[in-house]
């Protein structure tokens, strides 16, 4: 299992992070400064670090100078409130892979985990899917039906992707605005209901299909066998 390691020392965050991405199937381990993550990694070698830039008792900038003084060469995706394109460059010379400032959402940030281990440990990470008549290719974000393509909005394939890659699991309302919109956002369950039913209409779901089960007061579901396509 791909294990990452998320470095961050802001509670709430660090948990979304970590809900968010132990949801999409990662082993994670956090913690809450600079040098508890040096040790952490040495201890139990991550796939990608997940690294904070203010954090105490040793900042991200000396994280990644002294991972790479090693000649470690793990990925690293630096988070920081810091928006100047001065610490942007300082971070990427310094052998950082990518950049978020904070606030992002969480589709940007799954979607850039995903796009650095596909380049670091592509066997890894299967990226088209196949469910009954329909394909999802999960890199390209695009889904069909019978070879025919749906017109998704990113929203709306980002909830497909959760329900696709954990099917028979009944996703909680909470657990799809945390997971689809994040925690900067401000929606209410109601929109959640809202996104399901365009979706299901796109799918051509009509009820008899029964492919995004309600399950009654919990969430919704995947019903139908999701396979990888090689």
């Amino acid at each position: 299992m791909t294990h990452l390691l998320v470095v961050e020392d802001e509670p709430n965050l660090r948990q979304l992070l970590v809900t968010n991405l132990t949801f999409e199937g990662y082993s994670v381990e956090a913690v809450d400064d600079g040098l508890k993550g040096l040790i952490a990694h040495r201890t139990k070698r991550a796939d990608l670090i997940v690294l904070d830039l203010m954090l105490p008792h040793m900042d991200g900038f000396q994280v990644i100078q002294e991972l790479r003084k090693t000649k470690d060469h793990v990925p690293v995706i630096m988070l920081t409130a810091r928006g100047s394109e001065s610490d942007r460059v300082h971070g990427l010379s310094l052998g950082a892979d990518d950049y978020l400032v904070k606030p992002f959402s969480v589709l940007e940030f799954i979607a850039r985990i995903k796009a650095i281990l596909r380049r670091t440990h592509p066997q890894t990470m299967p990226t088209v899917l196949q469910s009954g008549a329909y394909r999802f290719d999960l890199t390209a974000m695009t889904a069909s039906r019978d070879n025919r393509p749906l017109d998704l909005t990113p929203r709306e394939f980002r909830l497909l992707e959760i329900l696709i890659t954990h099917a028979g699991h009944t996703h909680s309302r909470s657990e799809l605005l945390d997971q689809a919109w994040g925690a900067d956002a401000r929606p209410t369950p109601r929109t959640v209901d809202v996104h399901i039913a365009n979706l299901r209409k796109k799918l051509g779901d009509d009820g008899e299909k029964n492919l995004i089960a309600t399950v009654g007061g919990e969430g919704y579901r995947w019903t139908v066998l999701v396979e990888p396509v090689h």
